[in-house]
């Protein structure tokens, strides 16, 4: 007779899957709640103390770390003098286990959670179990995902036992199970530490979609999200109308949501290829819409919009006037979802965005050979710590008008400039070699939305007076801007000469 050791924390499915070993000619070996379970259900089990003939001590914390089970486990069927040991000291072989871990996830995940109530569900006994069997796949089925159970028992029944591929690749997926397992607690605990430079960095994600392809056609693509995810992401956001978000789709609406977390009022922000090419507020949303809308008609078609309030039926009868990939907004009126849904390719995606503010994790961007980890980029500003370095003083109109252009720079990619007024972007300029030449493109957008009330912002300091010549030109008002320079003084000079109120920050905001 074959003999199976199960102990699970997650039992669902678990009596049909152990029915189906005893009638395929298994006795079972099982622990604390999981025989409980069996037992009620009919299924005779062996308790683990009759196995190790030693009683469950330390209020379960030690109960099959024993030679009767790792012996068991990792015997090679194929070695004589490993079978004789077996027979010589009465240790039955073990031929398929079926194991997952204590919780520990679900646990860190409660809010509030104490630091002892973690550490008593970090599992030990259970990884040691399942890296035993998996070590030993030539001869043991290990189990760790109830998704396996049909396929397990399937092949179990027509032969008898499971194939060598089956059991090579279930004991692949069991090292990935406790790796990713341990990467939580030492994540976790490091947290716990507050050491932020860890000379072993281990991160965990879960598989969440197979993409059709990746930047192009011919890539291949994989969606994981992050085993301890965060609410507001696109990766939480519901989708209720449209086909599956492409590799793209996710990185737009992505940036489209740092961007649209920046602002409180009503705020629409069109993203496109990853920059905004219009940012709207208004004491509605339909005016923030128009806004947004005015800003860049041309880009903003195949757009993603990101909005920061309920889509109501005047908001949706614009939108619906032009092609959008996609729409992220807390919700939609019934009206509004119902227009928008008419349009075939569009995607509509809800987000809870009261969680808008909650800590951010590091991001991760990688590069040949490794990765960069880096804080984001969610610094709270106020524009009364700013410093005027030039004659012209700015208004506080001015400041605020300052403060929104400022928070849409953050998310062009650098050199990035943006024009805007109390309503809009005018013009927005990034991602060119050099600083001038996303100005001349911010201006050429902006044309004639040029004004006195016109400001610009800048992600950098300017390496050189041109900028603001420029800037006083065309009609900038004032500007804000990093500083720190060695040169500052010769736009400090040419923003007196256009008789620009300029302020400076301290803070650069590259996005590259």
């Amino acid at each position: 007779m074959k003999r199976a050791l199960v102990s699970v924390s997650d039992k669902q499915n678990l009596v049909p899957f152990v029915k189906g070993l005893v009638e395929n000619g298994f006795e079972i070996i099982s622990t604390g709640g999981t025989k409980r379970v069996l037992d009620e259900a009919g299924i005779e089990t062996i308790g683990i103390k009759d196995v190790t003939h030693f009683p469950e001590i330390l209020d379960g914390r030690v109960k099959t770390l024993n030679p009767y089970v790792h012996g068991g486990l990792l015997a090679r069927r194929d070695l004589p003098e490993h079978m004789a040991t077996l027979a010589k000291l009465n240790i039955t072989p073990i031929d398929l286990v079926c194991v997952n871990l204590y919780p520990f996830k679900e646990t860190i995940e409660k809010p509030g959670v104490e630091l002892a109530d973690a550490i008593e569900n970090i599992d030990i006994g259970g990884p040691s179990m399942v890296r035993s069997a998996a070590k030993n796949y030539h001869d043991v089925t290990i189990v760790v995902d109830q998704a396996d159970y049909d396929e397990v028992l399937a092949q179990i029944k027509e032969d008898g036992e499971t194939s060598l591929a089956t059991r090579a690749r279930l004991a692949a997926k069991a090292f990935r199970h406790t790796a990713a397992y341990d990467s939580l607690i030492s994540q976790y605990l490091t947290k716990q530490t507050g050491l932020e430079d860890p000379e072993k960095l281990t991160l965990s994600w879960d598989l969440k979609e197979t993409m059709r392809y990746g930047e192009n056609s011919h890539q291949k693509a994989w969606l994981y999200e992050d085993a301890l995810p965060k609410d507001f992401s696109v990766l939480q956001a519901k989708q209720l109308h449209g086909k599956k978000l492409s590799y793209n789709n996710i990185k737009d609406a992505d940036e489209a949501l740092r961007c649209i977390r920046e602002f409180d009022e009503p705020t629409v922000v069109a993203m496109k290829h990853m920059n905004p090419c219009g940012i709207g507020r208004g004491e509605r949303l339909v005016q923030a819409w128009d806004r947004a809308y005015e800003a860049d008609p041309v880009s903003i078609f195949g757009g993603v919009i990101a909005l920061n309030r309920q889509v109501d039926l005047a908001t949706a009868e614009k939108m619906h006037k032009i092609f959008l990939e996609i729409v992220i907004a807390p919700g939609f009126d019934d009206d509004a979802f119902e227009l928008l849904a008419k349009k075939k390719n569009i995607r509509l995606l809800s987000l809870d965005f009261s969680k808008k503010d909650e800590p951010t994790k590091h991001e991760v961007v990688s590069v040949m050979g490794g990765m960069l980890l880096q804080e984001q980029d969610t610094l709270k500003e106020d524009y009364h710590d700013w410093q005027c370095v030039t004659e012209k003083q700015p208004t506080e109109e001015q400041l605020k008008t300052l403060m929104f252009a400022w928070k849409a720079v953050k998310h062009a990619k650098s050199n990035a400039i943006v024009l805007a007024n109390d309503e809009r972007t005018l013009g927005v300029g990034e991602g060119q070699p050099n600083r001038i030449d996303s100005l001349k493109i911010a201006v050429k957008h902006a044309g004639e939305a040029i004004d006195d009330r016109t400001v610009m912002a800048s992600d950098a300091f300017f390496p050189f007076g041109d900028c603001v010549e420029y800037a006083g030109q065309n009609g900038i008002k004032a500007i804000v801007q990093p500083g720190g320079s060695i040169r500052d003084q010769e736009s400090i000079e040419m923003a007196n000469k256009y008789g620009i109120a300029m302020v400076t920050t301290g803070i650069r905001h590259f996005r590259h």
